[in-house]
This record gives C-alpha cells, sequence and structure tokens, in this order.
C-alpha cells in the first residue's frame, strides 16, 4: 500500500477515535473557590520512575515537601531522601491507591505506560481510581495531572508531524485513552489542574517557558523539558491561577 494510504488512513483512524472521545463529554463541576495551601505540603506522586515523575519527587524533596511515591517496583526508584516515603502499589489497585492517599495535600500525576499499539485504559483507570480516593477524603486533595499538547481544546497543538504521522500511526489509542482520563478529571468536583506538556526532552530546568491555552504549535514542533514540566505543575500548588483549566506548556 502508498505510504501515502497508510498516512492517511492512521490520520482518519485517530480522528474518529478523538471526535468519539470528544462526544463523550463528562459534565464540568461547578465553580468553586479552591482550598488555599501554603508551607511545606505532604505530595503523592504517582508515575515517579518515569522521567517526569522522578523529576517531580527530586524537586519536591528540594523544596522540603513530604513525598509519597506509588510505585509499583520500589527498586526502580533510586532517591533516597528522610522525607521520601516510597510504597508498593499499583494505580489500577484501588486498595493500594486509596492506602497511599491517606493524609495527603495534594496529587502529582505523572501516569504514562509503553503500551502503544492496541486499545488500552491505563490512564483513564488509572485516573478513575485517583480520583475516588480523592474524593473519599474528608478534605479532598488538589489534583495535578500531566497530559500533553494535542488533547481535548490543544488538539493540534503538537505540529503537523505529530497530527499527520506520529499520534495517528503510532499513538491513536494512547491519546484517546489521554482524553477519557481529562474528562474524568474535568467532571470531578476537585481543586484540579490538567498540563499540556509539548514534546518532552531531558534537557535541564531553566524555570523560564511559555504557558497557557494558546501555547504550542500547529505547523511546528516545540519542546519542553521534564524538569520543566515538574517546576510548573509544583508552583500549581500555590497558585490558583489554571484550577479548573488546562494550560499548555511548551518553551
Amino acid at each position: 500500500m502508498h505510504p501515502g494510504r497508510i498516512i492517511l488512513i492512521g490520520w482518519v483512524i485517530y480522528a474518529l477515535l478523538l471526535a468519539v472521545a470528544l462526544a463523550r463529554r463528562a459534565p464540568r463541576a461547578k465553580k468553586k473557590i479552591p482550598r488555599q495551601l501554603s508551607g511545606p505540603l505532604r505530595l503523592l506522586v504517582i508515575g515517579a520512575t518515569g522521567g517526569s515523575g522522578r523529576e517531580l519527587v527530586e524537586q519536591a524533596l528540594k523544596l522540603g515537601h513530604q513525598v509519597t511515591a506509588l510505585v509499583r517496583t520500589p527498586a526502580k526508584l533510586t532517591i533516597q531522601h528522610p522525607n521520601l516515603r516510597v510504597v508498593r502499589g499499583d494505580v489500577l489497585d484501588y486498595t493500594s491507591v486509596e492506602s497511599a492517599m491517606e493524609s495527603q495535600d495534594a496529587v502529582l500525576c505523572a501516569l504514562g505506560h509503553k503500551k502503544f499499539f492496541g486499545p488500552s485504559s491505563i490512564l483513564s483507570e488509572g485516573t478513575r481510581n485517583l480520583l475516588r480516593a480523592m474524593q473519599s477524603r474528608p478534605v479532598p486533595p488538589r489534583f495535578i495531572c500531566e497530559s500533553s499538547l494535542g488533547v481535548g481544546s490543544a488538539a493540534g497543538r503538537l505540529g503537523l508531524p505529530a497530527l499527520l504521522v506520529f499520534v495517528p500511526l503510532v499513538l491513536p489509542f494512547y491519546f484517546w485513552d489521554r482524553v477519557r482520563q481529562e474528562k474524568l478529571i474535568e467532571g470531578s468536583d476537585l481543586d484540579w489542574v490538567i498540563v499540556r506538556p509539548s514534546v518532552l526532552t531531558d534537557g535541564p530546568e531553566r524555570g523560564a517557558y511559555r504557558h497557557g491555552p494558546n501555547v504550542g504549535s500547529y505547523i511546528l514542533p516545540t519542546k519542553i523539558s521534564r524538569a520543566d514540566v515538574a517546576n510548573f505543575m509544583l508552583k500549581q500548588l500555590h497558585d490558583d491561577t489554571y484550577v479548573g483549566a488546562a494550560p499548555g506548556l511548551c518553551y
């Protein structure tokens, strides 16, 4: 089959998947005043053994926070610190999520996976467990979740190569699950922030980047380091600007 036809078929499949997911929009929660957070916090980090998650743990500890990392394989998290508690568990197991959620002030979610081919619900089902556990607390924690440009209102903002080739041919099911994950969060009554970074790199933390509803590009790909994604996510603990919103993030 001609390569151009393969790309077209892949794009159509991705567009259909995205359209179906967007059609099943969760109802938006009623607007409320966010709970003010101050000082060092007790943080639960999900996805701590991944690139962004590891940065979240390291930077949170440097800022003086108490960190609990829920991981399936504790040996993969080699960071050692008196303020770090590593808990063995699985985000798909509600019991372990509920136990790790005890007494937390906020949840930082950098959940991801490498199951790119074929349907998957790891992101949405894991997030469903997190939301359920958070909403069962007397004072629900703030929820800050890493997603991606290219999802929801940021569709297409990863640039043309991602829109026409990479997403529809390699990651259609992954992005569809991202859409479902975001809709679950938007339908909750938590103080939530969805962070949508552009193409991720392992570069250093700059502390200077663009953020907001209109960042990214419909033409050329943009980038952001995982270190700066963590920097921005941690700032959302004490900044209410984007509570109930999904800002994009790139250089």
